[in-house]
């Protein structure tokens, strides 16, 4: 996952640091489109494919963002697109 230097394997709190830098515009919730970049910057495949799959996935309340409340979720689904996580 060639992220600005971050080597493998991370930690939970690590990836969730990640996810949240993509927030672009403050909001506290991350969209599939900042979700899409995010995939695409760590050298995932089909990120939006992804993004779109872990936003169903991880969306618990349904509004179509994940937040902080959710962020769990998404971490543990990228965990199953090879994401080393300890």
């Amino acid at each position: 996952m060639p992220y600005k230097g971050v080597s493998l394997p991370i930690t939970k709190d690590q990836l969730k640091e990640i996810f949240k830098k993509y927030d672009k515009d403050g909001d506290g919730k991350i969209s599939k489109q900042e979700l899409k970049l995010a995939f695409k910057e760590m050298g995932l495949n089909f990120p939006g494919l992804r993004a779109g799959r872990a936003i169903r996935h991880a969306d618990i309340n349904e509004d179509g963002y994940i937040n902080e409340e959710e962020m769990g979720q998404l971490v543990t689904y990228a965990s199953r697109w090879g994401v080393k996580i300890y």
